[in-house]
């Protein structure tokens, strides 16, 4: 693998060698947010965890405000990842914004891809007409303005909403700290890519096998949000988690790792 690829963007591969699962994280996090669920795929497969290009442990550096100005510079970064390790047949598990990212690539290159797990997908987070996003656009001009105004306090104020765990709130903790250990100027920039991107119409040309995973409770991807992604990309399968939240890979493993595997048997 180019030397380059691995630093750019902290690639750590572990498992059996069995058919490739890659792991991407969603918004002010990293890798980290799947110790609890790739574990339990290293047995039968080969495991690819990276974070995105300037956030966790990647390297800031290769963050390009014009390459990764939309999500398809974050697109063409997972192909390059795959094609750097010589994977195919890529089953790829992507979380929040890197839902869309992971639908991207498949649309590019579908023939790299035998399935999509989307955990807690949304490809649009605002109102619009009979869309419901979950935000209206002024909540999201808000948000982004308080983001840019004050980012550590944005951090603080919003990661209990995400997380949606109140009576654990070790968790909330853990991902305000993650989001307190990104690069602010890049949080801030990425934060506009994510909340204002519209992938509505990229759903129908999915080709690949596709898992939803709706959370309960989810102010960030709600229930209407998910039931869309289903109705949209053709052949999908749904699966209403118990879990509540925008971050069942962290809150509620088991169940996350229960649903992945009963779809990978299908």
């Amino acid at each position: 693998m180019a030397p380059d690829v691995r630093r750019r963007n902290n690639v750590q591969v572990t498992g059996s060698g069995g058919p490739p699962l890659v792991f991407a994280h969603g918004f002010g996090c990293s890798q980290a947010m799947w110790r609890f669920v790739a574990p339990a795929f290293e047995a039968e497969h080969e495991v690819v965890l990276y974070d995105l290009t300037g956030m966790g442990n990647a390297d800031t550096s290769a963050y390009d405000f014009d390459r990764h100005g939309s999500l398809q510079g974050h697109a063409a970064d997972l192909l390059e990842i795959c094609d750097a390790l010589g994977l195919r047949r890529v089953v790829f598990v992507g979380h929040s914004v890197s839902a869309m990212v992971g639908i991207l690539a498949a649309i590019q290159r579908p023939q790299m891809f035998s399935r999509l797990v989307l955990v807690g997908p949304s490809p649009c987070y605002i109102d619009e007409g009979a869309y419901v996003g979950g935000f209206k656009r002024a909540d999201i001009e808000g948000l982004l303005e308080t983001l840019d105004r004050n980012y550590l306090g944005w951090s603080s104020a919003m990661a209990p909403v995400i997380m949606g765990t109140p009576s654990r709130p070790e968790l909330a903790q853990e991902l305000t700290n993650s989001f307190c250990q990104q690069d602010p100027r890049i949080a801030r920039h990425f934060a506009r890519v994510t909340f204002l991107s519209d992938n509505r119409a990229d759903l129908p040309l999915v080709r690949v096998p596709t898992l939803v995973l709706q959370s309960s409770q989810d102010v960030i991807a709600p229930d209407a949000v998910g039931a869309y992604v289903h109705a949209n990309v053709p052949g999908s399968t749904f699966v209403k988690l118990r879990s509540t939240g925008h971050c069942p890979n962290l809150s509620a493993p088991d169940e996350t790792v229960a649903a992945i595997q009963a779809f990978l048997r299908t």
